[in-house]
């Protein structure tokens, strides 16, 4: 039997075995070393040479990945783990670290139960650190910590013993903090990270060592041989005397969540259904023989295999061959293959059981997000996985030769199917594509991957995404319909600020409500009573609620007042961008009492035009997205990064020293903010380290607005 076989066999041995599951991710900021320490991991579990660990990166093995030295795509590797005489199957997601690419670690948390954080130990807990924790903690994913690059604390900044100490207490503060922030009540206390019980490793993934406090006890390795070893060249004899995948296996073992026990807490969060349903008991039980559901978390279409598709099995086992149901599609397909990845390699097996991620290989209209179930009894799905930032950029694209048409069209929808966060929409007026990504980067790697799939195309500089809200409350407004047997009669206003920061937090989902509750949860964070009692519809953040009384016939045409509605909110009056923070509140409904009379030729055009003009006369702002951005520089370069932020109309937040680096926190515009990597490298002589994370819409200034709609229009070909 081969390597591989045998490993097969183990993996296809402990899968049904959920106690002895671990499903796992390694988390980071950018550059921290979440993919170094990945081929420790993979040296380990045998799959590839321990030389070559840390310095391969096997896991990037997308062309763009290897060229910009960066995670893009989520990889995932299933590997065999031995601690203390018992095997345990490791299920692990890599993931990106760059803030362009967070829809991909926010699509992985809801296929893993724990987390591994990568922090540096010299740059400590970076923006990007908290984005990755927030995003684990909403999915309930318990996160371990391991601090990474001592090597350099102890051969780059030369620090003694006691000073490595206090940095290390100084991270593991920070990061308990974010946690005692951030977890749920009944999480707070059980989640924070200890030194002394094992859930803090120290290490250097590139040179392949690590260790923690209960190893030290048991080797008697301190931290001074640690650096004295480091010191003296005998880096080698430390890796051998404390493996790093050793140490990090083990602590994922011992800390992290086996699927039967994190399924209990994790499956009311992700799932509507009824908890004491047969559905849900499986889901909670882990039970391979359960209804069928599974999260599909990522999607890859390849040329030769067709759509290739990762899930989380919640409950039940899927079969090699076995036709299932699409929840979301409302569609039949069938699984070809099944079974595991081993980084780049797919490893089939005959079946994957409940507890496990899976390969799955055939499904045919699939998209990331779907449920999979049984095709005779299908269970309700899972929660919409809903990602943190927006796409804010824009960028239209058109095939250089008119034959490639339809083959662009084709690439788009894949792209569509494969990223979430990428939002597609052909621009009826102009005839453009326009892609809309999280950033520049996200949008160059995805034109890169049109041309690599065949199509040569045309791109336009980047373009960005605005709203439209309103600022005061409009007078009542009259819709008439067509015919002018049908009115309609509106009121809006602004949603206050604390119902508004609750759903931009995503603090209510409305799929998460059904009938009055969603009224009673709209109450309960400060909406108006009446109001929140007649809430219809949460859409795009903006709220419809009837606010009539006893009006006959309303029922039959709320659905096409609901429609209007949407119509209005998708292209707003000023610039027909995307309205976003409005309450519309339906005060009065005079209605023909013949239904002939009111279809959705009469009811849509009124309810449209109506909410449109009283956005106008509730004082219409547009709203530019804004980033937060933050620059870390030695002190000598400091004025001339914050001179380039203040030149792009930044506002300095927030600046703090930490040891000889001045750390600035800044909040700019994203339209403004283009070229800026050039920029602050020239600005602080290429010694500034920076990131940004998505901070939300803030209206334009009212001098510069008339000015982006004008340019808006002109764009889009509006009068």
């Amino acid at each position: 039997m081969g390597r591989k076989e045998e490993m097969i066999s183990k993996i296809t041995h402990l899968m049904d075995q959920p106690d002895s599951i671990r499903n796992m991710g390694i988390v980071a900021h950018i550059d921290h070393g979440k993919t170094t320490l990945s081929d420790n991991l993979l040296a380990g579990a045998g799959m590839m040479s321990f030389e070559l660990a840390g310095k391969q990166l096997v896991l990037d093995s997308d062309i763009q990945e290897q060229e910009r030295g960066i995670t893009i795509d989520t990889a995932n590797v299933s590997m065999v783990h031995d601690a203390k005489d018992k095997s345990y199957l490791i299920n692990m997601i890599d993931t990106p670290g760059h803030v362009d690419f967070g829809g991909n670690v926010t699509r992985a948390m809801r296929a893993v139960d724990g987390v591994i954080v990568v922090v540096c130990a010299v740059e400590g807990a970076m923006p990007q650190t908290e984005a990755v924790l927030r995003q684990a903690i909403k999915e309930r994913v318990k996160p371990i910590l391991f601090i990474n690059k001592v090597d350099r604390l102890i051969n780059e900044l030369k620090l003694n013993p006691e000073e490595m100490q206090n940095r290390f207490i100084e991270i593991i503060y920070e990061f308990n903090k974010i946690i005692r922030n951030m977890a749920p009540k009944e999480f707070k206390k059980d989640w924070q990270v200890k030194v002394e019980n094992g859930s803090v490793a120290f290490g250097s993934a590139y040179n392949n060592w690590a260790i923690n406090v209960p190893v030290m006890k048991e080797t008697g390795i301190t931290f001074r041989d640690i650096i004295e070893m480091n010191r003296n060249g005998k880096v080698k004899e430390l890796a051998k005397r404390a493996k790093v995948h050793e140490i990090i296996l083990d602590m994922v073992v011992k800390h992290l969540p086996a699927p039967i026990i994190a399924q209990t807490y994790r499956v009311p969060k992700i799932w509507s259904g009824d908890i004491e349903s047969e559905d849900g008991k499986a889901m909670i039980e882990c039970n391979p023989k359960g209804k069928l559901a599974i999260m599909i978390t990522d999607l890859k279409i390849d040329p030769q295999a067709g759509e290739v598709a990762t899930g989380r099995i919640y409950s039940g086992t899927l079969k090699k061959s076995q036709e299932v149901h699409l929840c979301n599609a409302k569609a039949k397909t069938r699984a070809q293959q099944v079974g595991v990845y081993f980084g780049p390699e797919r490893m089939p097996t005959e079946y994957v059981m409940a507890g496990n991620i899976a390969m799955i290989t055939g499904l045919r209209n699939i998209r990331a997000g779907e449920t999979v179930t049984d095709v005779n009894n299908p269970i309700e799905a899972f929660e919409g996985i809903r990602h943190y930032s927006e796409p804010v950029v824009t960028v239209a694209v058109e095939a250089k030769h008119s034959k490639d048409l339809p083959k662009l069209i084709e690439v788009l929808n894949i792209m569509g199917r494969e990223d979430p966060t990428l939002r597609i929409q052909i621009n009826e007026e102009t005839g453009e594509h326009l892609l809309s990504g999280m950033g520049e980067l996200h949008l160059e790697v995805t034109v890169y991957r049109i041309k690599e799939r065949g199509v040569d195309v045309e791109v336009s500089p980047p373009i960005v995404v605005y709203r439209e809200s309103v600022s005061s409350t409009s007078p009542r407004i009259e819709g008439k319909s067509p015919n002018k047997h049908n009115r309609f009669y509106f009121v809006l206003e602004p949603i206050d600020e604390p119902v508004m920061k609750t759903m931009l937090e995503g603090g209510i989902n409305p799929a998460h409500y059904k009938g009055k509750e969603l009224g009673k949860a709209f109450k309960e964070i400060g909406l108006n009573k009446i109001e929140s009692k007649g809430i219809v519809e949460v859409y795009e953040r903006n709220i419809l609620t009837d606010v009539t009384k006893s009006i006959q016939y309303l029922n039959e045409v709320m659905q096409l007042i609901q429609e209007g509605f949407h119509e209005a909110i998708n292209n707003g009056p000023l610039a027909r961008e995307k309205v976003l923070g409005v309450k519309v509140k339906l005060v009065d409904v005079k209605l023909h009492e013949d239904s002939i009379h009111r279809g959705p030729a009469q009811v849509i055009p009124a309810v449209r035009v109506a909410i449109r003009e009283a956005i106008l006369h509730a004082n219409a702002v547009l709203l530019e997205p804004k980033i937060k951005v933050f620059v870390h520089v030695p002190q000598d370069y400091m004025g001339g990064a914050t001179r380039e932020i203040q030149s792009r109309r930044g506002q300095i937040i927030d600046m703090r020293q930490e040891g000889d680096m001045v750390v600035i926190e800044a909040k700019c515009p994203v339209s403004d903010m283009f070229g800026f990597a050039g920029s602050i490298r020239s600005a602080t002589e290429g010694r500034a380290l920076w990131s940004t994370e998505f901070a939300g819409y803030e209206q334009t200034p009212r001098e510069l607005q008339e000015e982006v709609i004008r340019k808006i229009k002109e764009r889009k070909g509006l009068n």
